[in-house]
């Protein structure tokens, strides 16, 4: 009731409704998509309100647009799948600090499980099943499992208030 309008709620809320049964015939689909068209970045990202930060917005904005099938928004994937590809740490893995809710951009940190996995998710969302960058972020997230199949993380990955707050996630 508090916050504003924001893609990552939006795709996530997108993706739910397509998978209900709901499609772009649906004024409340085409709201959606066409919000999360307007809204991307110039250079192919979305913000991320409850994540951090760009990786999630942007995995959740493509995972909507892939469940609403529209033909037209594939030029849109296309752009997310390479900023995410581009943003990809030289070990295989993908890490965004929080500072970037304050220059307003993406801001690169360490690899993390969970910033791995979302970029993953939204490049196998965009289509990209079989890239270099799949591969190696797959290869970045078996090389960096526990024996007990859990995943350290250390950084802050989840968002609370931008800039005043951050959630934990420990994969435990």
């Amino acid at each position: 009731m508090l916050d504003p309008t924001c893609a990552d709620i939006t795709g996530r809320v997108l993706d739910a409704l397509c998978r209900r049964g709901m499609t772009y015939d649906d004024p409340a689909i085409r709201k959606a998509v066409r919000y999360l068209l307007i809204t991307q970045e110039q250079n192919g990202s979305w913000y991320g309100r409850w994540g951090v930060d760009y990786v999630y917005g942007t995995f959740l904005a493509l995972r909507g647009l892939r469940a609403a099938a529209l033909p037209g928004a594939d030029l849109a994937m296309r752009r997310a799948a390479a900023w995410l590809a581009s943003v990809q740490n030289e070990d295989g893995g993908w890490g965004e600090s929080c500072a970037g809710y304050q220059t307003g951009s993406f801001v690169t940190a360490e690899s993390t499980p969970s910033q791995t996995a979302w970029a993953l998710l939204g490049l196998v969302a965009a289509g990209d099943l079989k890239s270099n960058s799949v591969r190696s972020g797959v290869q970045w997230l078996l090389d960096h499992q526990e024996p007990d199949g859990t995943w350290k993380e250390e950084l802050i990955t989840g968002t609370g208030f931008p800039n005043v707050f951050y959630l934990s996630y420990d994969l435990i």
